[in-house]
């Protein structure tokens, strides 16, 4: 019998890059303040870094605000219902 290895795969880097900065935006803290500050790591590449600050910034009612320590400072709004 063969297993199927996708499911046991671990993620890799940049699927760990999101789910690391969804942690981050998800908290309590972050959803009461609808802002988070999230830094990339030396151990994550420019590039995912790059691609997942291109894809958060995609969304509508989302700023980033770069800042001069290198962190950047995501803000959200939430949409009025009509």
């Amino acid at each position: 019998m063969s297993k199927n290895t996708s499911a046991a795969q671990a993620p890799g880097p940049y699927e760990r890059l999101g789910i690391r900065i969804q942690k981050i935006i998800n908290s309590t803290t972050a959803q009461k303040s609808r802002s988070a500050l999230i830094f990339r790591l030396p151990d994550e590449t420019e590039d995912d870094w790059n691609q997942l600050l291109g894809e958060i910034a995609e969304n509508d009612n989302v700023t980033l605000a770069y800042r001069d320590d290198g962190g950047i400072q995501v803000f959200w709004t939430l949409p009025k219902e009509d």
